[in-house]
């Protein structure tokens, strides 16, 4: 076990790409610490992506990626913009109310925050915006795609867990809206003691907004097939992916018609190449956590966190501060599929819901996406602004803070999370 652990440590810090490290980390402990034969690792990493549920990975994947290249995500932004627009602050709150809606699409923090940003950015810049705080803002509304779902990371989080993927969805959408709410409150605050947009806002149109909303109509059903199809039972969540694919491509092409058949060879690829780029992880990961699995590493942190505490508060907090602190080093898959099997199990022996378990999982990583030194999100943000990742981290602390609140309820409030499966479930 410390061969892996530390084997694994050492690669990550060496640079090693991360699907290499875990893969290389569990195949030299293996051969070094027990007598299992090597053949395992095959197994394992067939076994690890042998799901019929992970098929619905690479369909969101592309689903998102149509959504993006076809003109739904500058329609969202909109409606945002009819919505919100004539609150103080009006882009922030613009910005966000538009990460709301991509996340319930596409699925992917990293693709949200560069659709956003492309769009958003110029129009804040010539209104004499803050460009590092609109960009730490962009990023945060992008880390939405974490929690609201279709997630790709609780697609991961309940395959992981062995838990229903619509109660996992249902599961983190009052708890999407509470960091939707609280980002949306704090950059109201703030553009009200800035000088320069305390006045930007624009006067409300009741024509604007629904022109605004019959425009992006065709959008919004991708979410509601999504959802409301898991939900009522229709069909598995790889079906609604299919499903969302199919919608998307006829919204774009046959609605928008900002999408020609010469496009698709170019969005397909980008799409395997993401897909694989997180099946791989998958992969590998399996085999490292079925190492550590059997050496017993999961009883072995049950008795050391139960010898410490016996209360559940205190465990979470704990494992909030464990994640947000791997959060910040690694990504969001790689993480859930290294730490849940460990985690879960010591969750379900204080009496922890999985469900309620795996939205703060899920949310502590969507925070880890905006948090330096290695968020995505925000260096997706930043690139696009023009702006060193360095300069955006100082403006980072606004969103934060919101998400941070939103984190705690979750924490230590279970019906945030719970009340809305126990509902419809």
């Amino acid at each position: 076990m410390i061969f892996a652990g530390g084997g694994f440590l050492l690669l990550l810090v060496s640079g090693v790409p991360i699907v290499l490290a875990l893969g290389i980390a569990a195949l030299v402990a293996i051969e070094l610490t027990t007598t299992v034969p090597l053949s395992i690792v095959a197994q394992r990493v067939y076994g690890g992506i042998s799901s019929f549920t992970l098929m619905a990975i690479p369909f969101f994947v592309a689903s998102g990626l149509l959504m993006e290249a076809g003109g739904i995500a500058r329609r969202f932004v909109n409606l945002a913009s009819a919505l919100v627009g004539w609150i103080t602050g009006s882009l922030y709150l613009v910005s966000i109310v538009t990460g709301t809606g991509l996340a319930a699409i596409s699925g992917s923090g990293s693709a949200d925050t560069a659709a956003i940003s492309a769009v958003m950015t110029p129009e804040m810049r010539k209104r004499r915006y803050n460009i590092d705080l609109a960009s730490a803002v962009i990023a945060a509304s992008g880390s939405l795609a974490s929690i609201i779902p279709p997630s790709i990371v609780m697609i991961v989080i309940a395959i992981t867990a062995n838990q229903s993927i619509g109660a996992m969805f249902l599961g983190g959408i009052v708890p999407g809206l509470l960091v939707v709410a609280g980002l949306m409150g704090g950059c109201w605050l703030h553009a009200r003691q800035d000088e320069a947009v305390q006045t930007d806002r624009e006067d409300f149109s009741f024509d604007k907004l629904v022109k605004a909303f019959v425009a992006a109509l065709p959008g919004m059903i991708v979410p509601i097939v999504i959802i409301g199809g898991i939900i009522g039972g229709v069909f598995t969540a790889t079906e609604a992916a299919c499903v969302a694919l199919f919608t998307t491509l006829l919204v774009t092409m046959g609605i928008y018609r900002e999408i020609t058949f010469k496009d698709l060879p170019r969005i397909c690829l980008k799409a395997i190449s993401l897909s694989a780029t997180v099946l791989i992880i998958v992969a590998t990961a399996s085999v490292f956590t079925w190492f550590i699995a059997t050496q017993g590493l999961p009883a072995m942190l049950r008795d050391w966190l139960t010898g410490i505490t016996d209360s559940p508060f205190v465990f979470l907090l704990i494992v909030n501060v464990l994640l947000l602190i791997v959060g910040m080093f690694m990504e969001s898959i790689s993480a859930v599929l290294i730490l849940l099997p460990i985690l879960l199990p010591i969750a379900r022996s204080y009496g922890i819901d999985p469900v309620q378990f795996g939205v703060i999982t899920a949310l502590n990583l969507s925070i880890g996406l905006i948090t330096p030194p290695y968020g995505i999100c925000l260096y997706v943000a930043a690139t696009v602004a023009g702006r060193r990742i360095e300069q955006v981290s100082r403006k980072v602390w606004l969103p934060l803070l919101c998400m941070l609140v939103a984190l705690m309820l979750v924490t230590f409030v279970p019906a945030v999370s719970l009340w809305l499966p126990s509902v419809l479930m």
